[in-house]
């Protein structure tokens, strides 16, 4: 069965803005410690190739599009990722220079996303791209609805984390809205959807651990080890509060035929980002000059 049209709008704004990120914070920002800030910063990682990713498969159908609308949304879509891999290229390159091997890894993972445009049909490459913007809208929407996710940690990164979480969940359809509008409907459609899905989550969620791993291995300073993955186990799995029990009902929503990203309608978030980005107006940060006083020291 097709997916129903759904009412709820949104249009998409790109927003130029930069955060003050301490570098000498960027291992152990996370109010949890060193151990759940390198979580956060292997999701990181993956961004500036996984988003490069996602602009090119929605572009391979932006001529096939007829919606004037839904063309403005996937601009805008292209521009907020745009600016949000310009945002985590220099968040990277923090973690690089705090020994990290940040670069390493981004290699990597363009290497693999340019194996996957090599091999994977457009269809293919816009399904994985709609599944993994549901796992960033729960991941999202969770962090949005549960102050408690960033509580002590460092402003400057608390603020970037939010910022990424409100535009992710500002164009957390339009993947979706391009894959209904350019993919026949039909029973097909609805199959190459969910078997996609689940390929994407027995792939992302391995990777993640594993440039998380090698984050703490090559961090000397991280917490103590036990201690520390102790933390990170509570966070993702604890029962009543950890992440992947959280976002299991909204997981298992993906599978409804007439499933659509805003039948969790958390619009009224959406109000927070211009507050962020006021209080970031006018900031002209300059990562390179930060990082090399970083390293003079």
């Amino acid at each position: 069965m097709p997916a129903q049209p759904n009412p709820t709008f949104v249009m998409p704004v790109r927003r130029d803005v930069h955060f003050n990120l301490p570098v000498e914070r960027a291992k152990n920002w996370h109010g949890q410690g060193t151990q759940v800030s390198h979580f956060f910063n292997a999701l990181s990682l993956l961004f500036p190739a996984g988003e490069r990713f996602f602009m090119d498969s929605v572009r391979n159908y932006r001529d096939q599009i007829d919606d004037p609308v839904l063309k403005k949304q996937v601009l805008a879509f292209i521009g907020q990722e745009a600016m949000h891999s310009r945002e985590h290229v220099e968040y990277n390159e923090m973690l690089q220079a705090n020994r990290l091997p940040a670069r390493k890894i981004d290699q990597q993972n363009w290497a693999v996303t340019g194996w996957m445009k090599r091999v994977m049909p457009h269809w293919m490459q816009l399904a994985h791209t709609v599944a993994v913007e549901h796992y960033t809208a729960m991941l999202a929407g969770l962090m949005l609805d549960d102050p408690t996710r960033l509580e002590g940690s460092e402003e400057g990164y608390r603020q970037m984390w939010l910022w990424h979480a409100l535009e992710e969940t500002e164009h957390k359809a339009v993947a979706f809205d391009v894959w209904n509008a350019v993919i026949k409907p039909g029973p097909i459609r609805y199959l190459k959807r969910v078997s996609v899905f689940l390929l994407a989550t027995v792939t992302f969620w391995p990777v993640v651990f594993l440039i998380h791993t090698a984050l703490i291995r090559s961090d000397r300073y991280a917490d103590h080890r036990v201690r520390g993955m102790g933390r990170v186990i509570k966070f993702l799995y604890g029962p009543r509060h950890g992440v992947f029990p959280r976002i299991a009902g909204e997981w298992l929503s993906f599978f409804r035929p007439g499933f659509h990203p805003w039948d969790h309608d958390n619009r009224h978030h959406l109000s927070r980002v211009d507050g962020i980005v006021a209080a970031n107006a006018g900031r002209q940060v300059s990562p390179s000059a930060a990082i090399a006083s970083f390293d003079a020291g």
